[in-house]
């Protein structure tokens, strides 16, 4: 029987081994995709306003999605980042936190419509997904607060990914389109008030 998800996280964040997302691409494979968004989508879907500071990351999960479309079986990032540490915040904080909440959905979840996950159609949809909730972050206002929802989306939908489990995917889906609604409607309504003022 396969270890769970987390253990893996944890043992390879607790290895001797260097802490890179190259690395951690090595060692999860085809499934480095995902945790690799689940990383970087994370920072964003902290519900407080960073004023811009995440675009960076919502810039590399759309990089990463347009490989899942592509149907890339292994991930391609920059040299630089692909070799650069991740970091005590990142590898410290943030994947400790990260673990907690995976385990979480791990007792909640079971392999739901698992052989959907191994479709490469499936995958480059899934791709696309994450292409547009990345997107969709990057596009709300700064300290808005406003890409957390889509973020958050993503996050659950790289859950899914790594779990093979079509409800938290289902969820995930649900929570990245009532963001991108809401980002939407929020902005039209800003739209509205600013050519009201002219």
């Amino acid at each position: 029987m396969e270890p769970a998800f987390s253990v893996e996280l944890e043992r390879w964040l607790r290895s001797d081994g260097p802490k890179t997302f190259g690395a951690m691409n090595d060692v999860f494979g085809e499934k480095g995709f995902a945790v690799t968004v689940l990383l970087l989508m994370s920072i964003p879907a902290v519900p407080l306003p960073t004023g811009g500071v995440t675009h960076a990351f919502e810039a590399i999960a759309v990089l990463i999605g347009l490989q899942m479309v592509l149907g890339r079986r292994t991930m391609w990032l920059p040299r630089r980042m692909r070799d650069r540490e991740l970091g005590p915040v990142i590898a410290g904080r943030a994947l400790p936190f990260i673990i907690k909440r995976v385990r979480w959905f791990e007792k909640r979840s079971r392999r739901r419509g698992a052989s959907l996950f191994h479709y490469r159609w499936f995958r480059r949809i899934l791709g696309l997904v994450v292409v547009a909730l990345a997107v969709a972050a990057g596009l709300a206002p700064p300290f808005s607060g406003l890409d957390t929802l889509p973020a958050l989306g993503a996050v659950v939908v790289a859950l899914a990914i790594i779990l093979e489990d079509a409800i938290v995917l289902s969820v995930g889906l649900l929570i990245g389109t009532g963001g991108i609604v809401l980002i939407v409607f929020i902005g039209a309504a800003l739209a509205h008030l600013i050519r009201g003022l002219f």
